[in-house]
C-alpha cells in the first residue's frame, strides 16, 4: 500500500497542483503561464533524465535491440525538444483587441480624404462562380471610402466569365500570360498594375467582414508593423468534423492554432502570415522585393522576409472573415502537404530560418518547422513500440518494474493533458486529438520524408473547392494502413495471451498491453475518418429572424443563398406550394414550398404538436444574391461550435463506431 502511494505520488501531486492552481487561475495571465509552463518543463526534464539514466545507458549492446533502444530515445528527445518549444510559445498570451480600440479611435479620426488606399487581392486559379462571387461581393462590401478601395480578381485561370463577372460588380480583372511562381507570381503581377498604400488579401473562398479595414488598419500606425494577420475561421464543415459525426459538439481542426497558439506567438514577436485574411504594407512588400517565389507557402516566407528587414507581424485575434474550410479529404491533404513542404522548404532559403539576415537566435529557433519534422514521426513510433516488443520481443528501454514506469511517465502524461485542457478548454480532447493526428500521419509522414529529400519536387497545388467537389468518398489509402496496424496490434496482443504461443514476459508486458490497447482504441477513431459524408455545398447559419410567409408571421430558423426555413404554427395553412418570403432588406421572394417538417422538441409529452417547419426553396440573381451574400457572410453571422460537449463526443463515437462495425459485419 505504502508502495502504491509512492509510486502514484507525482501524478497526484501534479493533479493537485492544477486543481489548487492553474484550474483557478485566468489562463490568459502571462504569469500563469509562465510558473504552469515551467512546472511542466520541469516534470518532463524530470522524465527525460530518468529515460536516459536509468533506462537507456544500462542497455547492454548486444544486439539490435541495443539500437532500437536508442532510436526510440532518441524519437523521444525530439519529442522532448518540441514540446519545450511549445511550453515556451504558450508560456505568453496578448489580446490585441485593446490595441485595435484605441489605435482605432486615432487612426479613423481623420478625414476620409486623409485615409490611406487599400487594394484587396483576391488570387484566384480554378474555382468556379459559387465560391469567387461571395468573395468579390463581400470584398466590395467593406465599410471604407470608396474612392479609397478598389478590389483586384488575379485570374490565373483567365476566364471570359470571370471578367463579365467582375465588370459587371466593379471589380477589376487581371490576367497574365503565364501562370510562373503559381500564387506568388499572380499577387506580384497585382503589385505591378496596383498603387494602393495596403494590400489586403483573400483567397477566393475567403468573404471579409465588413469591418476588415476598421480593425486591422489603425495597426500599420506603427511604421515597423508590416503584416497584420486575422484568423480564418469558416462557414461550412470541415472533413474531420462531418466524418467523425461532431459538427455540433466538436470545433473545427484549425481553432486550436488560430484561437490559442498564433496569440501565442504574437506575444512572443513571432506571428506570421497565414496569406489569406491578412493586410500587408505595400512599403515592407516593396523592401522584400514582392512576394517571395522560391516557396509554396508565399505567405510564410513574406514574413521571414520582412523580418530580416525589421519589420514585424501583428496577430489581431477578431473573426473578420469565414471562409471554406476543406472540404473532403482530397482537398484536407492537399492543403496540410503544401503546409508541410513549404514549411521545410524554408530550411533550404537563403531567407530562412537558418540562413535569413536579421533574425535573432530565438526568432531563428520559432520559425523552424518543428511541428512537421517531429509529431508525425513520434505519433508513427507509438504505434510501432508496441507491435515490435509483442512480436518480436524488442524492449524499447532496459525496464525495471512497473512502479518506475508509473512515477515518471504519467506525471507527463498527466501534466501535460492538463496544461491542455487547462490552456485550450474549447479546442482540446486528448483521446480525439490524438485520433485526428495519427489519421493523418499516414499520409503526412512520407510528404515530410519527401520533402526533406526533394524539397521542391512537388510544385504547388490548389486546395480543391465548390461545385464539382462534392463527391463523397472513402480513403482506403489510409484506412488500409489504419487497418493494418490495428489487426497486427491485435495479433501481437491475443499471441501473447494464450500461454502456449506467448513469448514476451517480464513486467513490460502490462504496459505493452495497456498501450497497445490504447492505441486500437485511437485507430478506431482515426479510422472513422475515412468514411466521407455527403455535404451540401450552400451551407446554411442558424438563426432566429421575425418573416412572413405570405401574410402569416413566422420565425426564421435556418437560411442560405437557396434556402430557408422558417417555423410557423401547426394551424398556418397555405393555398399553394409557391409563397412569397418576406424577409427585411429585400423584395418579397418567391419561393417553394417542398417540404414540412416537425422536430422532436417541437412536440410536448400530451402530444399537442407546437410547430411547423417550412422548407423553401428560392433562386437568386443579380443583385439580389448579392445582397443576401452581404446579409450572411459579412459579419453578421457566423457558424461555431462555442465548446467541447465532452459526453455528446463520446457517445456520438461510440454510436458512429457501432455503425460503421455493423455495416462492415
Amino acid at each position: 500500500m505504502v508502495q502504491s502511494l509512492l509510486t502514484l505520488a507525482p501524478t497526484l501531486l501534479v493533479i493537485a497542483f492544477f486543481l489548487l492552481g492553474p484550474f483557478n487561475w485566468s489562463r490568459h495571465r502571462t504569469w500563469a503561464r509562465a510558473v504552469t509552463c515551467a512546472l511542466v518543463a520541469l516534470i518532463a526534464l524530470r522524465y527525460l533524465v530518468w529515460r536516459f539514466t536509468e533506462t537507456v545507458l544500462p542497455y547492454p549492446n548486444d544486439g539490435p535491440n541495443f539500437y532500437w533502444v536508442w532510436l526510440v530515445f532518441i524519437v523521444e528527445m525530439l519529442a522532448f525538444s518540441e514540446v519545450v518549444l511549445f511550453l515556451i510559445l504558450m508560456s505568453r498570451y496578448v489580446d490585441r483587441s485593446i490595441d485595435a480600440n484605441q489605435l482605432g479611435q486615432m487612426f479613423f479620426a481623420r478625414k476620409p480624404g486623409d485615409l490611406p488606399t487599400v487594394d484587396v487581392f483576391i488570387p484566384t486559379y480554378n474555382e468556379p462562380l459559387d465560391v469567387l462571387e461571395r468573395t468579390i461581393v463581400g470584398a466590395l462590401a467593406l465599410d471604407y471610402p470608396k474612392d479609397k478601395l478598389k478590389v483586384y480578381v488575379l485570374d490565373d485561370g483567365r476566364r471570359d466569365w470571370l471578367r463579365t463577372f467582375c465588370e459587371g460588380r466593379g471589380a477589376i480583372h487581371v490576367t497574365r500570360s503565364d501562370n510562373a511562381h503559381a500564387k506568388a507570381g499572380n499577387m506580384n503581377n497585382g503589385l505591378a498594375v496596383s498603387s494602393g498604400d495596403f494590400i489586403a488579401v483573400f483567397d477566393a473562398d475567403f468573404v471579409p467582414y465588413r469591418n476588415f479595414l476598421r480593425r486591422t488598419l489603425p495597426f500599420f500606425s506603427d511604421e515597423t508593423i508590416g503584416i497584420v494577420q486575422t484568423p480564418q475561421h469558416f462557414f461550412n464543415i470541415d472533413p474531420v468534423q462531418s466524418n467523425l459525426g461532431l459538427e455540433n459538439v466538436w470545433p473545427d481542426e484549425q481553432r486550436l492554432f488560430f484561437d490559442e497558439i498564433a496569440p501565442s506567438r504574437d506575444g512572443w514577436d513571432v506571428s506570421f502570415c497565414c496569406g489569406s485574411c491578412s493586410i500587408a504594407r505595400r512599403k515592407a512588400i516593396d523592401t522584400i522585393g514582392g512576394f517571395p517565389t522560391e516557396s509554396i507557402t508565399e505567405d510564410l516566407l513574406t514574413t521571414l522576409s520582412m523580418l530580416n528587414k525589421g519589420y514585424k507581424t501583428r496577430y489581431l485575434n477578431e473573426r473578420l472573415s469565414m471562409g471554406l474550410a476543406a472540404e473532403n479529404l482530397t482537398g484536407y491533404f492537399v492543403q496540410r502537404e503544401r503546409w508541410c513542404q513549404g514549411g521545410i522548404q524554408t530550411l533550404y532559403l537563403h531567407n530562412g530560418p537558418l540562413r535569413g539576415p536579421g533574425l535573432s537566435l530565438f526568432q531563428r529557433i520559432m520559425f523552424l518547422p518543428m511541428s512537421w519534422l517531429v509529431q508525425y514521426l513520434v505519433r508513427f513510433t507509438v504505434l510501432v513500440v508496441p507491435i515490435a516488443y509483442l512480436w518480436f520481443g524488442a524492449l524499447p528501454l532496459y525496464f525495471t518494474d512497473v512502479g518506475d514506469y508509473l512515477s515518471h511517465q504519467v506525471p507527463v502524461l498527466a501534466a501535460y493533458f492538463l496544461l491542455m485542457l487547462w490552456l485550450t478548454p474549447t479546442r482540446y480532447l486528448p483521446l480525439v486529438s490524438t485520433a485526428v493526428g495519427t489519421f493523418s500521419t499516414f499520409r503526412m509522414l512520407p510528404t515530410v520524408l519527401s520533402s526533406l529529400v526533394r524539397p521542391f519536387g512537388k510544385p504547388f497545388k490548389v486546395t480543391p473547392k465548390g461545385s464539382g467537389n462534392e463527391a463523397s468518398a472513402f480513403d482506403a489509402y489510409t484506412f488500409t494502413w489504419i487497418a493494418g496496424f490495428i489487426v497486427v496490434t491485435a495479433l501481437g496482443l491475443l499471441i501473447n495471451i494464450v500461454p502456449e504461443t506467448a513469448h514476451t514476459r517480464g513486467s513490460f508486458s502490462t504496459i505493452a498491453a495497456f498501450w497497445s490497447g490504447l492505441n486500437i482504441v485511437v485507430l478506431v477513431i482515426a479510422s472513422l475518418i475515412c468514411f466521407e459524408k455527403p455535404r451540401r455545398l450552400l451551407q446554411a447559419f442558424k438563426l432566429d429572424e421575425a418573416v412572413e410567409v405570405d401574410g402569416a408571421a413566422g420565425r426564421l430558423v435556418s437560411l442560405s443563398l437557396d434556402k430557408a426555413v422558417v417555423a410557423v404554427p401547426t394551424e398556418t395553412r397555405f393555398r399553394s406550394t409557391r409563397v412569397l418570403l418576406n424577409l427585411e432588406g429585400f423584395a418579397p421572394l418567391e419561393a417553394d414550398l417542398k417540404q414540412v417538417t416537425q422536430r422532436r422538441g417541437d412536440i410536448t409529452r400530451s402530444g399537442d404538436k407546437r410547430r411547423y417547419y417550412l422548407h423553401l426553396h428560392f433562386d437568386l440573381r443579380g443583385f439580389e444574391r448579392d445582397k443576401m451574400i452581404i446579409k450572411l457572410y459579412t459579419g453578421r453571422y457566423s457558424r461555431e461550435v462555442p465548446d467541447i460537449d465532452k459526453i455528446a463526443v463520446s457517445v456520438s463515437l461510440l454510436l458512429r463506431a457501432f455503425g460503421r462495425t455493423r455495416v462492415a459485419s
